[in-house]
């Protein structure tokens, strides 16, 4: 994941795009994004993570998005 304070929105528009573009469900993927998305901002509420900069739905398909492309980082 990127660790900048900005993100280009047209680097988060195609990350967007190749999500939804792989995807055998388009709704089960805005779905996804959006339970991150939810994930993170209660993780920012606790003051879990440090990069309140970017907003929860960006850094959720920023991780989707990298995940999808490099599943060697997944654990496990």
């Amino acid at each position: 994941m990127q660790t900048g304070i900005e993100v280009s929105s047209k680097d988060l528009a195609q990350r967007a795009e190749s999500l939804i573009r792989h995807s055998s469900n388009r709704y089960l993927t805005t779905v996804r994004i959006a339970f991150r998305a939810k994930q993170r901002r209660f993780d920012d509420f606790d003051g879990l993570l440090d990069d309140s900069m970017i907003k929860p739905v960006q850094r959720a398909i920023i991780e989707l998005s990298d995940e999808q492309d490099q599943p060697a980082l997944l654990p496990g």
